[in-house]
C-alpha cells in the first residue's frame, strides 16, 4: 500500500513539472487515423493526437473545452503497464478506452468526472489508453474485446 502511494505522489509530481508552462496547443501535436474493429470489419475511424512525449501525456486533454465525436487523444507506452490518469484541468467529461497489449480493448471508463483528482487506473496492465468525449463510448458501442488499429500501436510484439 505504501509503495502505491509513493508510486502515485511520484507520478502526481512528475505530471505537475512537466506541465510547467503554457499548454501546448493540439495542434503541434502529431495526429493520425485509428480505426476500432470487429473481427476485419472497421467499425469506427477516430481522428486522434498522439501524445508523443511525457510533456504531451501529462498535458492530454487538459484545458480542452470541447471534444467533436470521432476524435481523441492516444497515449502509447513502450510495453503494457499499470496505467492511471485522473481529469486535473480537464474540463469536459471523457470516457477513456484501456488497450492491452494486443492492441484490443480491455477496459473502458465512461464518463469521467470534469476537474477530478481522483485516479482512473486500468485493471489490468495497459499498452494504451484512448481518450475520447464522454458517452462515445456508449453511443457507438465500443467493447472490450475490439481491435484497435494505429500505427503507434504496432511495434510491440509480447
Amino acid at each position: 500500500m505504501v509503495l502505491a502511494v509513493a508510486a502515485l505522489a511520484v507520478a502526481a509530481t512528475a505530471a505537475a513539472q512537466a506541465q510547467n508552462g503554457p499548454p501546448e496547443d493540439l495542434d503541434a501535436f502529431p495526429r493520425g487515423k485509428l480505426e476500432i474493429a470487429d473481427g476485419k470489419k472497421v467499425k469506427q475511424t477516430f481522428d486522434v493526437w498522439l501524445a508523443d512525449s511525457p510533456r504531451r501525456q501529462a498535458q492530454g486533454l487538459m484545458f480542452v473545452r470541447s471534444l467533436p465525436p470521432m476524435r481523441g487523444m492516444l497515449f502509447v507506452h513502450e510495453s503494457p503497464k499499470p496505467m492511471s490518469m485522473w481529469m486535473k484541468n480537464t474540463y469536459i467529461p471523457l470516457d477513456m478506452v484501456f488497450i492491452d497489449g494486443q492492441a484490443r480493448i480491455q477496459q473502458i471508463v465512461e464518463q469521467t468526472t470534469p476537474l477530478s483528482l481522483a485516479i482512473i487506473s486500468s485493471r489490468e496492465p495497459a499498452l494504451a489508453v484512448l481518450e475520447i468525449a464522454g458517452g462515445e463510448a456508449k453511443r457507438l458501442g465500443l467493447h472490450p474485446g475490439q481491435r484497435v488499429l494505429h500505427a503507434a500501436l504496432v511495434g510491440y510484439h509480447p
